[in-house]
């Protein structure tokens, strides 16, 4: 693994998965592979659960992180090539990246879609400028079209929930779905995007998104999923219902109102095989999300979160290891 940026950088889904479950078990086995190597992680939006355990994973491997915020603590950098910088920018992507190329062994960046631009968000100009210029593995916290670390974490907890309930499972394959949900203000895609590419990918379950009109997701990430536009219909009998807001991607960054109904409750779950329920964190309580699932015992959410560190930790060791 040379960078982890998208699904496309994990040969082996699989072993991914099972080195994230070995980790959970005994965090410190490798704890000398990263001994005296440093990672630093750039984040140019905030984080909480992406920022701390990326650290945590990296520091049982041995590693120190070092953490940068560059909208806060750095000059305003510049990614266009050619720019006159005349205006708010102060350093280019040019000149910054080979410099951290030197301080660091793996540079860890967390970026954020404009939400106004599609062609822009998607070509991932940030991500790839860093790939370019810094001459060191790059490992994605984040960024404007995926999001890789959580999606390996939510397959690493649908894998769990499987193997400690392997007689539910037996001769057939779970049935996962991704329902949108509603939401104050516009999300990117990057979470969904992931998430449909990874379990796609992986090609281990039953794989259906619902979201009302209007709101496709880019076909690059859903091909191979079955797409259905009445909620009801695509929870029957799910197993897993990962549920995320995200804005229009046709109507670029548009929020897309008056679908309330769409918010999951206990009545939402009885047509379901006893669905565990995800969500990626943070959630708005009882605008995505009622109370009585997120605090119910089907509730996955916390579980899933805590499975972060231990998919950064399997990425970190694949991203060492071909060093």
């Amino acid at each position: 693994m040379k960078h982890f940026l998208s699904v496309k950088d994990a040969s082996n889904i699989e072993a991914l998965i099972e080195q994230g479950l070995r980790y959970k078990k005994n965090p410190y086995q490798d704890q000398l592979l990263g001994k005296s190597k440093r990672i630093g992680c750039l984040f140019l939006n905030p984080s909480m659960r992406t920022r701390l355990s990326t650290q945590v994973a990296a520091q049982q491997l041995g590693m120190e992180a070092i953490v940068f915020n560059i909208g806060s603590e750095g000059w305003a950098l510049e990614f266009a090539e050619g720019a006159i910088m005349n205006g708010t920018t102060v350093e280019h992507v040019k000149d910054a990246a080979p410099i951290l190329g030197q301080y660091f062994d793996i540079l860890a960046i967390r970026t954020f879609p404009s939400l106004k631009n599609r062609e822009e968000d998607y070509q991932e100009k940030i991500l790839h400028q860093f790939v370019k210029y810094a001459g060191i593995p790059i490992l994605s916290l984040e960024s404007a079209t995926r999001h890789p670390l959580q999606s390996l974490a939510d397959l690493i907890t649908i894998k769990e929930e499987i193997l400690n309930h392997s007689s539910n499972y037996a001769n057939r394959k779970p049935r996962i779905v991704l329902t949108w949900a509603p939401h104050i203000k516009p999300l990117p895609q990057c979470v969904a995007n992931s998430f449909a590419e990874w379990v796609n990918a992986w090609g281990e379950a039953e794989f259906v998104i619902t979201h009302p009109k209007g709101l496709e997701l880019d076909k690059q990430f859903t091909e191979g999923a079955t797409v259905v536009h009445n909620q009801q219909e695509a929870l029957e009998k799910a197993d897993f219902i990962y549920v995320k807001n995200w804005s229009s991607y046709q109507e670029y960054g548009k929020l897309i109102e008056g679908n309330d109904s769409w918010m999951l409750t206990n009545q939402s779950l009885a047509s379901t095989n006893q669905a565990k329920v995800m969500h990626c964190l943070p959630v708005r309580r009882n605008v995505e999300l009622s109370d009585e699932i997120l605090d119910g015992t089907q509730s996955l959410v916390t579980q899933q979160a805590g499975n972060r560190v231990w998919a950064a930790q399997a990425v970190l060791k694949n991203l060492l290891e071909q060093q």
